[in-house]
């Protein structure tokens, strides 16, 4: 029965939406219009892509700017982009699917099933790293642009799935494992590459490729056809920008963005590259319109994907009061099984409800699913950073909130 309604519920989606994406509030309309005409007429975003649904609903969408600026290709709401980060939730949630057949547990050492992985603490001892603390960001483990350039992980050249450098997984595995340990597992939160482990722990349990998997408990289910770790038609794919002064500029391959503690190293080929590795933590391309499906399908229990006990864990904090420190008031946030929650809307000086689920991608990306409000709202842009964090995100939501 679960099944059922999981597919009823994805048929009805895929249906209603072209049909219901006339504007149900011409004042949010015009609000959001403005924001996304403002930055692009100031060269602050080359191009977006925008869907805001209420209660499964679509009330707004829009494509706006260009895919290819030099080209003066128009962007599209059926283009294809680099998701990056994006990819976190995909596998977050395939290795619940896991959970809820036995595959998997949320308490399994990492080391049952890849028993070469044991990164140690600075003092020599080596911790029990769960699947619990990966899916957390409590693992203790680090990210290469939230690293000084003189870090372990830049000493080891560990990736981060952005670039492009011709390791394998499991020579990355061994990278990331070769790093000291930033704290004891469990105690801290600091976002890193931890998901990239879990995607090769995911395969493992899974019993194939971490794509296999993926596309056997979430893509295909959901009918996410565009979304994968290979961009399956690569003319749709959008052309990259990164942020610049007076404007964007067009990303090379690889390139270098300062951000953080140093800097992401880019490499858009990556995304037609059979021979990358593929990232669990952000390697996968996909449109809008698959990703509001995966939205919708977590909000409204998570048929036909997960049993609606495993899709609460997506919406609920489970770091308890373990600061989250990539926010600006890091109290604010908590994190669940797969993205940041809002525990405190005025400390974060957000309209956002408490319980807002949230997160983005480094190529310019956010999202963000306000259960209280029953609001679900992804924009896409090909412009990083400036689509993902600053002043455009911040607009666009206040302009959802009327605020």
């Amino acid at each position: 029965m679960r099944s059922v309604i999981g597919l009823i519920l994805i048929v009805m989606l895929v249906v209603s939406a072209p049909a219901q994406a006339l504007s149900q509030n011409p004042a949010m309309k015009k609000r959001i219009d403005a924001v996304i005409d403002r930055a692009v007429k100031d060269e602050k975003i080359v191009g977006a892509t925008i869907i805001v649904a209420r209660n499964g609903r679509i009330v707004y969408r829009r494509a706006a700017g260009y895919n290819d600026r030099e080209a003066k290709k128009s962007l599209r709401e059926t283009d294809v982009f680099r998701l990056a980060s994006m990819t976190k939730l995909i596998i977050s949630v395939t290795a619940l699917a896991l959970i809820d057949e036995g595959k998997l547990n949320l308490n399994d050492p990492v080391t049952k099933y890849l028993p070469e992985f044991r990164p140690k603490l600075t003092d020599g001892r080596e911790p029990i790293i769960t699947v619990r603390h990966l899916l957390t960001h409590t693992a203790g483990l680090h990210t290469v642009d939230q690293e000084k350039p003189d870090g372990a992980y830049h000493r080891l050249k560990v990736s981060d799935g952005m670039d492009n450098i011709g390791i394998t997984l499991e020579e990355n595995l061994r990278r990331i494992a070769a790093a000291p340990l930033l704290f004891e597992p469990g105690t801290s939160w600091n976002y890193s590459v931890a998901t990239d482990v879990l995607g090769a722990v995911v395969a493992k349990a899974g019993g194939a490729s971490l794509p296999e998997v993926v596309s056997r408990k979430v893509t295909a289910p959901l009918k996410m056809k565009d979304t994968a770790f290979l961009a399956r038609d690569s003319a749709r794919l959008v052309t990259p920008y990164g942020d610049g002064n007076p404007r964007p500029v067009r990303m090379t391959d690889p390139f270098a963005l300062p951000f953080g503690a140093s800097q992401i190293v880019y490499s858009p080929r990556r995304a037609t590259d059979a021979t990358a590795f593929s990232s669990g933590g952000a390697g996968m391309v996909g449109t809008i319109d698959d990703y509001f499906r995966l939205l919708e399908v977590l909000r409204t229990g998570g048929a036909p994907i997960l049993k609606p006990e495993t899709a609460r864990l997506i919406a609920d904090n489970a770091i308890g009061d373990i600061p989250v420190n990539t926010a600006p008031n890091p109290d604010a946030w908590g994190w669940s099984l797969g993205l940041s929650i809002l525990k405190d809307p005025i400390a974060a000086k957000t309209p956002q409800s408490a319980g807002t689920w949230k997160w983005g991608g480094i190529y310019g990306h956010s999202y963000f699913v306000d259960p209280q409000e029953k609001l679900t709202v992804i924009c896409l842009t090909n412009t990083a950073v400036a689509g993902m964090v600053g002043e455009f995100p911040t607009a666009l939501v206040n302009a959802v909130y009327g605020k």
